[in-house]
């Protein structure tokens, strides 16, 4: 029986139905205003452009209707309009890149959709847990190998394979949550005992941590290597909030706090680089000439916006470095102003907002971690670079979930959101606000055993 058919998971599906197509109106709505505003002329292409974007939109509403039909109605539908408003950002900014974001949007959601149709019960990924991490580890190595990996922007990151350019990075998040989700939920009983003593700290026996300390310290140490500080911040926070909700023992969160502190300080002292992006977040101006001019430019721009905006495609974005990607949300403050700013920030809250009560809403400690995990992610990203924007932390090159310009962020991004709905809708199932029925995989193992028993009577016979 279809879920659809209950009360609530009926209820949802319409509620997120009606938000995705909102979501669409919205960025249509704001392409065009774009539009009018840099050539004073409505596209003559919005009514395929709406087309296309209605169904792309529509195609991922369907997917979950049909394979997670339980699921947070508010997921979908706030990731899309992220993903609208960037695009239309980025379109103002450069119709080539624009195309390029069409096809990653397009990659994206199908990969969003693939996700969900083979992962049907998420609980079946914790078996892997030590397959992500070497498919992690594998993936954070990846720049480091001579004739693929490549430089840019002063970070060794990124690989290049015939014409495409990716991030290993992007998935290697990805694939180092699953692994500490599915390790911590086996062992977070004993990591919490506490049974070896340091002076007045209960600490778990070294062997339970070591596995997570390897997995976290080689990411930290490539990142650091690869001078993606970024990323090892990242992996850090994630690290230190999924052991500390695995455990729930504020003396893990201090004692990561404390490590933090420790790196960081290490960090500014061993690496140029890491000295001179503090020096440009407490004084950009007196640097203007050197690296402070995309922090300067940054905050000409969020002053030129005030609280309303220029207006889309009215003001200067081109003048901010990197506004595509690292800077998009300063681009955004320009045109949109403190409104359109705060917008962003209501959005990444409610996304935010929906992991967390995902993860809240399940008993099964795999799924829990997982979606704080996932969730960790996505809240760190968007703190790290709107923070770096704004100043009120140093700027790291970090990608701004579903707004930056990136076919590996967005595509990673849409596989994370898929995982998130997936643990969200086994949660319905679990609370019984919809069917827990079969699913199509494991129908199928049943079809097959049933024809493999017509076709072979006799083992059965045999057997009995």
């Amino acid at each position: 029986m279809n879920g659809t058919s209950q009360p609530i998971g009926a209820a949802r599906r319409s509620t997120e139905f009606q938000l995705v197509f909102m979501a669409a109106m919205i960025t249509a709505t704001a392409y065009t205003l774009a539009s009018l505003g840099k050539n004073s002329v409505i596209p003559p292409r919005i009514l395929p452009f709406l087309a296309v974007l209605l169904l792309v939109l529509m195609s991922a509403h369907i997917g979950v209707r049909w394979l997670a039909h339980g699921a947070d109605s508010t997921l979908l539908p706030v990731a899309v309009l992220l993903n609208g408003l960037g695009y239309v950002m980025i379109a103002r900014l450069s119709e080539r890149l624009a195309g390029l974001q069409t096809t990653w949007t397009f990659i994206g959601v199908a990969c969003f959709i693939a996700v969900l149709f083979l992962v049907q019960r998420v609980n079946d990924l914790a078996r892997y847990k030590w397959t992500f991490f070497f498919f992690g580890a594998s993936l954070l190595l990846l720049p480091m190998v001579p004739g693929i990996g490549f430089s840019s922007g002063g970070a060794r990151i990124w690989v290049s394979v015939g014409p495409i350019n990716f991030q290993p990075g992007e998935f290697a998040k990805l694939a180092l949550a699953l692994f500490f989700a599915g390790y911590l939920s086996e062992n977070r009983e004993l990591i919490s005992a506490g049974t070896w003593k340091v002076g007045r700290l209960n600490l778990p026996e070294p062997r339970h941590l070591l596995p997570l300390l390897t997995a976290w310290g080689f990411s930290v140490v490539v990142m650091v290597g690869q001078k993606d500080l970024g990323s090892s911040l990242l992996f850090f926070t994630l690290f230190i909030v999924m052991v500390w909700v695995a455990t729930e023992k504020t003396s893990f969160l201090v004692i990561g706090l404390g490590l933090f502190v420790a790196g960081a300080t290490a960090a500014y002292f061993m690496f140029d680089h890491v000295q001179t992006r503090f020096a440009i977040w407490l004084d950009p101006w007196s640097r203007y000439e050197a690296k402070g001019f995309q922090i300067a430019q940054a905050m000409y721009a969020l002053g030129s916006g005030g609280v309303s905006g220029t207006g889309l495609g009215l003001g200067d974005p081109t003048r901010i470095p990197e506004a595509k990607n690292d800077f998009i949300f300063a681009a955004i403050g320009e045109e949109m102003g403190l409104f359109g700013a705060t917008a962003i920030l209501i959005a990444f809250l409610l996304l935010i907002g929906a992991g967390l009560r995902t993860a809240m809403r399940t008993h099964r400690p795999f799924e829990k971690l997982l979606a704080v995990g996932l969730t960790t992610i996505l809240g760190t990203q968007a703190f790290i670079i709107i923070g770096g924007v704004i100043r009120v932390v140093p700027l790291t090159g970090i990608t701004l979930p579903f707004v930056s310009y990136g076919g590996s962020s967005l595509v990673a991004n849409y596989i994370l959101l898929a995982l998130l709905i997936r643990v969200s809708d086994s949660s319905a199932r679990g609370l019984g606000e919809v069917p827990n029925t079969a699913t199509s995989g494991e129908r199928f193992a049943v079809r097959r055993a049933i024809r493999k028993s017509k076709q072979h009577p006799d083992d059965q016979d045999d057997q009995s």
